[in-house]
């Protein structure tokens, strides 16, 4: 089993940042990778970047340049740094993590990010 604690949402303002925390306890070993997920009211669950186990990122198009995944394998937590944000970045953020081979995958609880002036 794994557990993902997400932090780090909040109110801010257009073309603010915020950097998101997740951070993964349990059965880490067994963890491929690490994403980020966000859910805007009314919209399907789309996914925003990710980070593999060997280090490799990827982003969906519409972060492209602005977000950051990063990690600190020491404490077992992946970062999300958001810059230059935007309204339509406003969304529950959710961490996600996929098991190796045919596993389990576990999403944390969410964390609210919130885009306005």
């Amino acid at each position: 089993q794994v557990q993902l604690v997400e932090s780090g949402g909040g109110l801010v303002q257009p073309g603010g940042s915020l950097r998101l925390s997740c951070a993964a306890s349990g059965s880490i070993f067994t963890i491929a990778a690490m994403d980020w997920h966000r859910q805007a009211p009314g919209k399907q669950r789309e996914f925003v970047a990710g980070i593999t186990s060997g280090g490799s990122t990827n982003y969906a198009d519409s972060v492209k340049g602005r977000f950051t995944i990063s990690r600190d394998s020491a404490k077992n937590t992946v970062y999300l740094q958001m810059n230059s944000l935007k309204p339509e970045d406003t969304a529950v953020y959710y961490c996600y993590a996929p098991e190796f081979g045919p596993g389990d995958d576990y999403w944390g609880q969410g964390t609210q990010v919130t885009v306005s002036s």
